[in-house]
Order: structure tokens, then sequence, then C-alpha cells
């Protein structure tokens, strides 16, 4: 089998069934799975879509462990030779997953790809194409508006969106990776329960001689926010799993860097916080 996809579901099955949907019309004749991982919703309609999708593997988890656990867990039962992460609240709009599959298939030390993503009203996601969290870029995303045209940006603004390029960062809303080098690099780090995690993956996989690439010739509908509550849950987990990239990467190699980052964040969680009151 040429792809398994995994699909991380919670709480979202309007958007789960939106996004199985594109999945049917856009990959008729295609060698693949699709691979569901219900993490504990409290809404257990998500349940009434599996008579509608026969083909679809569902799993159901008993406990909420985070996006990354579940994601590993469902990736132990998958065949394919590629695995594709790919959010509920999102909608493939093309048949290119063969195209992205065999320019995979073409590139030397592949690590992972990600495609152009545009929410509901058609603006582009610029978390589709990034660099890794460094001091510069870093307090360039927390603290201002400035969007420089050059490879150091947080969002690679250097690059087009319709563009094929190599990038540090593609984000886990979507991102193909081969299954072997997946479980060779150990997966995504399950310290993080929800977000950072796949900046990890693709600074891990540069760290590993892999490159990742932005493929801007393919588009994604992605929800970006109805499937998520902004209150200071959210917040601490956002910062949290920051603080542990940090910790993970700089704390020990670029002190200097890391004291700058840990005070950013700190200051922007505390910002944040302030404007939910």
């Amino acid at each position: 089998m040429k792809l398994s996809i995994i699909i991380v579901n919670y709480n979202v099955t309007r958007l789960l069934r939106n996004c199985l949907l594109s999945i049917q019309k856009y990959t008729e004749g295609e060698n693949y799975e699709v691979i569901v991982i219900d993490n504990a919703s409290t809404d257990a309609s998500w349940s009434d879509l599996i008579p509608e999708f026969p083909k679809v593997h569902f799993i159901s988890s008993e406990h909420n462990e985070g996006f990354a656990i579940a994601n590993n867990k469902a990736i132990k039962t998958a065949a394919g030779e590629y695995v594709l992460l790919l959010n509920p609240d999102t909608e493939l709009e093309g048949s290119y997953l063969k195209d992205i599959l065999d320019f995979a298939d073409s590139r030397e030390n592949f690590g992972c790809l990600g495609v152009r993503m545009h929410d509901a009203q058609g603006i582009f996601l610029p978390e589709s194409k990034r660099s890794v969290p460094d001091m510069f870029n870093s307090f360039e995303k927390l603290f201002t508006n400035l969007k420089r045209s050059n490879s150091k940006s947080y969002y690679r603004s250097d690059i087009e969106e319709n563009a094929v390029e190599e990038v540090d960062v593609v984000t886990g809303a979507f991102l193909l990776i081969k299954r072997d080098i997946y479980e060779k690099i150990g997966g995504l780090d399950e310290t993080y329960f929800m977000y950072g995690e796949d900046i990890d993956l693709c600074y891990t996989l540069l760290r590993n001689g892999y490159k990742n690439y932005y493929y801007g010739k393919a588009s994604l509908l992605h929800h970006k926010g109805e499937s998520t509550i902004k209150d200071e849950v959210y917040l601490d987990r956002f910062y949290g799993a920051m603080q542990i990239f940090i910790d993970k990467y700089y704390r020990e190699s670029k002190p200097m860097q890391y004291s700058f980052l840990k005070a950013g964040l700190k200051l922007r969680h505390k910002i944040e916080k302030i404007k939910l009151k």
C-alpha cells in the first residue's frame, strides 16, 4: 500500500465528515487507507460516521492523551509506505495526492512535505511554510507585524504561495512523510500534548539530514479556529509547547537565545491572557 492517511478527531464530527468526503472525492483509484483515531471525544456523534464510511478504519481511544500520542498509536496500525497526518478540520481540494507522492519519490533524502493552506474566506495561511524558531524570527512573530521578505523570516515570505521549495517547517495539519523514516526518528515527540510537535518533527528531520518541502501547487482548505476554543487552556498548551521546544533545543546549546526566547514567551503568554479578560 502506498499511503496511509491518519486523522485524529476530537469533537468535530461535522468537520471530520467533510474531510472524509473530500478524501473520497479526490482519491478515487489511489492505493491508500484512512485511519481515524478518536481522542476520547465527549461528543460521541463521530461513531455515526462508521456506517457511512465503511472503508475507513476507526479507532476509539479511552483517554485524550494528546495529538502526538494519538498519531503515533494510529501509525502503528498503518500499512502505507507513506503516512499523511491530516487534520479533521481540513478538506482536500484536488486530485493531487499522486502528484505529491511522485514528487516525494523523486527526491533524495526526502523528509516531509506540506501544501498551501487557506481558510474558509480564501485567505492564505502563512504557517504553511515556516522557518525553525530562533531568537530573531520569534521576536518578529511574537511582538511585531513585520514581514521580512527573506529566508530568515518565520513565515518564509520569500517563497511564493504557489511555489515548490525546500523549507524548514510545514504544518501538522497536512504533513506527508515516509512511514519508515517517521518510525526511524521516533515519530512525534509525546512530550507535547498539542501544538509544537510538528515543528519538532520537522526540525528533527533536518537535524538528521533530511529535506522538507513546501508544495504550493496543491491547496488545502483549513477551517482554522473552528475546532479550537481560544481560552486559557489553549494558551497554556500553546505557549507550553513552545517552552518544551526551546528547553529541548536551546537551553544547553544556545543559552543566550534560550534566555531571550523564554522571557519573550512568558511576556507574550501574559499579554494574551490579559486580552481574554
